[in-house]
């Protein structure tokens, strides 16, 4: 529906259904801080980023250009040719083993903050130290003076 869609803010909106989707499937395979890391930067951050581009840019269709026929075909040749690559290329795949015992741990919160907090301890407290100072810097950066002009 994301390609499908004439509107582009229904076209952001079904692509932020397919990004909870694929959320959905970082669950299924027990990655649980992918899963909300991805809804909070993907679905949250850069889908409202799309959402105010969009609006901004006021598309209408009087005011659009239609494309040449030659680039449509181009387009379509394009596409085309990626379609039988993308063929040819699971039709010589290998289909991948599947794992006899899975380890239900990995992925989890738990398990990710006991390997930051245990074994990268410095690495991410150095990490969140750089984080506060670029965003108190951003800070000073954007205060405008309050001085008065003469």
């Amino acid at each position: 529906m994301t390609v499908l869609s004439k509107n582009p803010i229904h076209s952001v909106i079904y692509l932020i259904g397919c990004f909870f989707a694929i959320a959905g499937h970082y669950l299924i395979l027990n990655a649980h801080f992918l899963a909300v890391v991805h809804i909070m930067v993907y679905a949250g951050a850069i889908m409202v980023l799309f959402l105010f581009t969009l609006m901004l840019m006021n598309l209408n269709e009087e005011t659009e250009k239609h494309k040449p026929a030659l680039a449509r075909i181009g387009a379509v040749i394009a596409a085309g040719v990626l379609g039988m690559v993308l063929i040819a290329v699971f039709v010589k795949a290998d289909a991948m083993p599947v794992q006899a015992t899975q380890n239900l741990t990995i992925g989890t919160v738990q398990n990710l903050g006991k390997v930051l907090l245990d074994e990268y301890f410095f690495p991410f407290e150095f990490a969140s130290i750089l984080f506060l100072s670029a965003m108190v810097g951003a800070v000073l950066l954007a205060k405008k003076d309050k001085t008065p002009v003469l």
